[in-house]
């Protein structure tokens, strides 16, 4: 019998085209672009360019991320999915309720002590072994994250930057991440 593996998705650069929204609140503060990185919790990365997480909150536009294409039909096919990301909680929320969302979990920067995120957490929360989940997401942050939880990393290629490595399953699209899901298949 096949059982189908549950999806635990990043938010930034997986689900949501949020590159520019997450850019423009330090681009407002004068930080110039080539200094900013994704994927690295939010607190850290104002900690390290000098801003307050307050300010930077405080200037994010929710309404300019967007899904990408096909996301949206992907998250409905899903009997149970969650989330894991180092977003701060109250842009992770509203991103969440303005798609209207509804992951079984859904983890942010605060539950990580504002440090990097981990899965296992998560993987408590579902009541779910390792080798029941996929990890979808888009950077090194997110890949490293799945080495270190011994989940198996699923590279979301849909988003232009991402990075191939070796050891990488790969989704050209979100329904690629529903074929994935077929424990059999990986």
């Amino acid at each position: 019998m096949t059982r189908r593996l549950v999806p635990v998705f990043d938010l930034d650069g997986t689900l949501l085209d949020s590159d520019e929204a997450l850019v423009a609140p330090f681009l407002a503060m004068g930080i110039p672009r080539e200094r900013v990185t994704f994927g690295p919790p939010v607190k850290v990365e104002c900690e390290r360019l000098g801003i307050s997480v307050d300010d930077y909150v405080r200037l994010y536009d929710a309404a300019a991320a967007r899904p990408f294409p096909g996301v949206d039909d992907m998250l409905h096919a899903l009997d149970r999915w969650a989330v894991c990301s180092n977003k701060h909680p109250a842009q992770a929320a509203a991103d969440l309720a303005r798609w209207g969302w509804r992951p079984d979990v859904a983890m942010f920067s605060d539950a990580f002590d504002w440090q990097p995120k981990r899965l296992g957490p998560v993987l408590g929360r579902l009541r779910l072994d390792h080798d029941d989940v996929v990890f979808v997401g888009d950077s090194h942050h997110d890949r490293v994250s799945a080495q270190e939880a011994a989940v198996r990393f699923v590279l979301a290629a849909w988003n232009p930057r991402t990075e191939r490595e070796e050891s990488d399953l790969v989704a050209h699209t979100p329904a690629e991440v529903l074929a994935l899901l077929d424990a059999t298949a990986i």
